[in-house]
């Protein structure tokens, strides 16, 4: 848990305006992948969907939960290399795509190998950026022996002026489980990252469920920065 830390309470993910989208340059880009925010389901109570419909979409979807809010289906929207270059498959990518996940209000959440890199539009305050001179364990795989179990990130966040922060990662295996996940049993091992922000004499831990066969994150409870919410994702049906 995070440790001494008062985080705002916080409402979903606010509106992002049409303007904006256009303005950022991403219109054309939705529009290239059949303006997949459209099938994202808003709702005030918890939203659940069954297997049947996740399936028949032919979005990647995840279910999303921030703090103690309601959870929310997001679909995926865009899956961009670092350089912003639109990947339509999972196999011609050559490195992490950053996945951007849509809400139905358009609040945004960005992922890199089950990692939330960034946010948008969240009433608490965003991830701004997130960057690493190595590769992230996850990416590499924290199922397999050879990859590393410290990792060093910074980030930025607001509200304020947070800028280049340090985040030193330790990642611990904790035990196997089996999640139910749209109806299907799905193995996993269960890894707990302790993170330690020197900077701000602050400690909190993350958790991520990988798959047993792939490594790849299927659940994860992560917070987003020493000031920020924490945020549940459960992978329904992924990219690719």
């Amino acid at each position: 848990m995070l440790k001494n830390i008062t985080r705002p309470p916080i409402s979903k993910l606010l509106l992002i305006s049409t303007a904006a989208l256009l303005l950022s340059g991403c219109s054309q880009k939705i529009t290239s992948v059949n303006d997949t925010v459209r099938l994202a389901v808003q709702g005030s109570a918890d939203i659940h969907k069954s297997a049947y419909t996740v399936a028949a979409l032919p979005y990647a979807s995840t279910y999303v939960r921030i703090d103690n809010q309601a959870q929310l289906f997001m679909v995926l929207a865009l899956a961009e290399s670092a350089t912003g270059e639109t990947i339509t498959n999972a196999s011609s990518k050559t490195s992490p795509p950053q996945l951007k996940w849509l809400a139905s209000d358009n609040g945004m959440l960005v992922t890199q190998s089950g990692r939330i890199i960034k946010t948008v539009n969240l009433s608490a305050g965003n991830l701004l950026a997130t960057q690493s001179q190595t590769p992230d364990p996850l990416a590499l795989g924290l199922h397999l022996a050879s990859t590393p179990t410290t990792w060093q990130h910074t980030i930025d966040w607001q509200p304020g002026y947070h800028i280049g922060y340090q985040l030193d990662s330790q990642f611990v295996f904790e035990q196997p489980e089996v999640l139910t996940i749209n109806g299907n049993s799905v193995p996993v091992l269960r890894f707990r990252e302790d993170v330690t922000v020197k900077q701000l004499d602050r400690h909190y831990s993350n958790t991520f469920w990988v798959d047993q066969t792939t490594g790849k994150v299927v659940k994860s409870q992560q917070y987003l920065a020493p000031s920020l919410p924490s945020v549940e994702m459960t992978i329904l049906k992924p990219f690719g």
